[in-house]
C-alpha cells in the first residue's frame, strides 16, 4: 500500500510523534554517524533524530510518494529514498535503524527483525515500536462492520495485511540470537479525542486503509458510518464531552554485540 496521505496522517501529529520520543529517549548512543528511519513517514520521527544527532547522516526510507513529498518539504537537509521496506538494506552498516509505526505491516518479524539487526555496525542499535492493538475495540469493531455489511465479500480479509504482534519474548529470543543486547517494553496511551468521528479520522490514515481500499465512495460512506456508530458505543464520552482511545504499543531496542 504505497498511497498513504500525508495530510490525513499528520492531523494527529503530536500524538503519533509521542512514540517514537519514547523510543528514542532509551537509545544508548551519544552520537550517530550513519542513522536510518525506516518507514519515515511524512518526517516527524525523522525530525526527532535529525535533533537528537545534528551531525550524522540521516536517510529516511519509505515506500509512499506522498509521505516522502512532506518529509523533504519539511527537511530538506535529510536524504530520503523511496523504497520497499521488506528488502531494504544500506550501502553501509548504521549505527541506528530506528523504526517508529511501520513493522507492523511487513510480514515474518522472526526473519525481519534479526536480518535488520545483523545490518548494524558493532554497537550499533535497532529501535522500533509497533502498535499492538488488534483486540482494542476499535479494531475488533473494525472487523465486524466489515464482515456485517454488504461491502463484506469486497473487504475480505482485510486485516491479514498487517502482521499480528509476537509477544515481547519473541522478540527478545530472536534478537539475543542476533548477538544483541535487548530491552523491551510495553506502553498504553490513552488519548483524549473530541468523539468518536475523530477515532475513524485517526485511523482512516492507518488502521482503515486496507478495509476502505476496495470500497467506492458511497459503500466507503457507508461502511464508516456504521464503524462510528459502533464506536460510539464502544467508547462513552467522559465528562468532559472527550472520549479515551487506548492504544497499546510495544517498544524494542536492540544493541548488537
Amino acid at each position: 500500500m504505497s498511497d498513504w496521505n500525508a495530510a490525513q496522517y499528520l492531523r494527529f501529529a503530536a500524538e503519533r510523534t509521542r512514540p517514537a520520543a519514547d523510543l528514542l529517549a532509551r537509545v544508548p548512543l551519544d552520537q550517530g554517524v550513519s542513522v536510518c528511519d525506516l518507514g519515515c513517514g511524512p518526517g516527524n520521527s525523522t525530525a526527532l533524530l535529525a535533533a537528537r544527532f545534528p551531525k550524522a547522516r540521516i536517510t529516511g526510507i519509505d515506500s509512499a510518494p506522498d509521505m516522502l513529498a512532506q518529509a523533504r518539504s519539511t527537511l530538506p537537509r535529510v536524504d530520503f529514498v523511496q523504497a520497499d521496506l521488506r528488502d531494504y538494506a544500506p550501502h553501509h552498516p548504521p549505527d541506528l535503524i530506528f523504526s517508529n509505526a511501520v513493522l507492523q505491516w511487513l510480514p515474518d518479524h522472526e526473519t525481519l527483525v534479526p536480518r535488520l539487526a545483523r545490518l548494524l555496525r558493532p554497537g550499533g542499535c535497532l529501535a522500533f515500536q509497533v502498535p499492538n492493538n488488534l483486540n482494542e475495540p476499535s479494531h475488533a469493531l473494525m472487523r465486524r462492520v466489515a464482515a456485517d455489511g454488504p461491502w463484506s465479500d469486497l473487504i475480505g480479509d482485510a486485516e491479514s495485511m498487517r502482521e499480528r504482534i509476537p509477544p515481547a519474548a519473541a522478540y527478545y529470543d530472536w534478537l539475543r540470537e542476533a548477538n544483541c543486547s535487548v530491552d523491551a517494553w510495553e506502553t498504553t496511551y490513552v488519548h483524549p479525542l473530541a468523539d468518536a468521528a475523530a477515532i475513524v479520522a485517526w485511523l482512516q490514515a492507518t488502521g482503515l486503509r486496507p478495509f476502505l481500499a476496495p470500497l467506492d465512495h458511497d459503500m466507503r460512506a457507508g461502511f464508516l458510518a456504521a464503524y462510528e456508530a459502533a464506536l460510539e458505543e464502544a467508547y462513552p464520552r467522559r465528562r468532559d464531552g472527550r472520549v479515551l482511545l487506548r492504544f497499546p504499543r510495544l517498544f524494542v531496542v536492540a544493541r548488537r554485540g
